[in-house]
């Protein structure tokens, strides 16, 4: 286990890395990089913990924070967040100080009930109340949805600290605590996934309470998640990141993602990018096989795009399941502002287009045609096709 941090001088980091976790929320999300679950403490002439974390390590967390604390000489508990991975230690931490106030939204108190059936002392916030701890004081901001809706931050003032909970942050289990102490690639890719796969639905609201924060005026130093590195050096590069994914985002890139049975919807799919390619040479175009790849990973790629292609077979009067699983993720992370078709091969059930766009009737996509099916394997005249359907598809992100 990680040896507490010091953050500044009166923050000290209480975490733990899981560096050996490769999923999250269930098997939905693929962390390559494990994650952390980040806890901070700060000492004034009073001491508050913030956030706690999963239950799993419940019993060695707090082993290790009694070493680093008398638990109670903790005045306040403030939890930004209740999701299990931030609030699951509690239960176990309030047998130990019973007493101890909870600090937290009005829907914090409804969750931390629920889940944990704990009846504490909680004193509920709201955007612009402060917590006096001395020389310090700790400022609430409520952050609805993002992505829970009990979520909130606090700023410590005097070291411009934003706890920013589940916002700005990355499933990264690295070495070191900070971002400049990390892989930057890999922090990058991590971060935009985060906010690919968990965020994404929240955009217009993630766009009003950065513009809410900003407002306030806040002199931010350090930006302490609960997932993954604190951004310590220039720590506003990541909420500029999130300003320019919160917009509709997409970059000068193409998905082209199916699955297959026996290679034809492969070829298909390999046609199609060569006619995008005689189109819009400079565009990248990533041909991703759906059930080869993490839907999380294939996701982010859809994020990135500005552009996007569903391919699959027809079987048992169906699509192939990793393909409409895929289809199912892209409905409810809500992408906007990018354009779509289908395509895909077919025996004697040429169903797989209708069960296709049906699916993108759902989504916030942009539906250009109806598609191309091709009956059992490809000729050169249907290759032909193929070719003539992306550069149609190519032209029509020009038009």
């Amino acid at each position: 286990m990680k040896k507490f941090v010091d953050v500044s001088k009166s923050v000290k980091w209480v975490g733990i890395i899981d560096q050996d976790l490769t999923k999250f929320h269930g098997e939905e999300l693929d962390i390559p990089h494990g994650t952390s679950f980040n806890s901070y403490l700060i000492r004034d002439e009073k001491t508050v913990l913030v956030d706690t974390v999963i239950e799993k390590f419940s019993t060695q967390w707090i082993e290790q924070l009694k070493e680093e604390i008398d638990l109670n000489t903790i005045d306040y508990i403030v939890m930004n967040h209740n999701e299990p991975d931030h609030s699951g230690s509690l239960s176990a931490l309030m047998k130990e100080i019973p007493n101890t106030p909870i600090y937290c939204t009005d829907k914090g108190v409804e969750i931390i009930k629920a889940y944990h059936k704990i009846d504490a002392e909680f004193r509920v916030v709201k955007t612009g109340d402060v917590l006096d701890l001395g020389k310090k004081k700790l400022t609430f901001v409520e952050m609805k949805m993002l992505h829970w809706p009990d979520s909130m931050a606090s700023y410590l003032n005097e070291e411009n600290i934003l706890f920013s909970n589940d916002a700005f942050g990355q499933h990264y289990g690295a070495n070191g605590l900070f971002n400049d102490e990390c892989d930057q690639d890999i922090l990058n890719y991590e971060s935009l996934k985060y906010y690919a796969c968990i965020l994404a639905p929240f955009s217009p609201l993630i766009k009003r309470k950065i513009d809410e924060i900003l407002g306030l005026n806040l002199t931010i130093d350090q930006i302490c998640t609960s997932h993954g590195v604190i951004w310590r050096k220039n720590p506003l590069q990541i909420v500029e990141k999130y300003m320019k994914w919160c917009d509709n985002y997409k970059e000068d890139q193409i998905v082209i993602t199916y699955d297959t049975m026996w290679e034809s919807t492969k070829k298909m799919a390999e046609s199609i990018a060569d006619g995008i390619r005689n189109i819009s040479p400079s565009t990248h175009i990533l041909l991703i096989n759906s059930a080869k790849h993490s839907e999380s990973e294939v996701l982010t790629e859809i994020f990135k795009s500005k552009g996007v292609l569903f391919g699959s077979p027809t079987i048992n009067n169906r699509i192939l399941p990793s393909m409409a699983a895929l289809l199912e993720g892209v409905k409810g992370l809500g992408f906007k502002d990018k354009s779509t078709a289908a395509f895909g091969s077919y025996g004697w059930n040429a169903k797989n287009l209708d069960v296709i766009n049906e699916s993108l009737r759902f989504t916030s996509l942009k539906v250009v045609n109806e598609g191309i099916k091709v009956n059992w394997n490809l000729n050169r005249e249907s290759r032909e096709l193929c070719y003539e359907f992306g550069q149609e598809f190519a032209s029509s992100l020009t038009d």
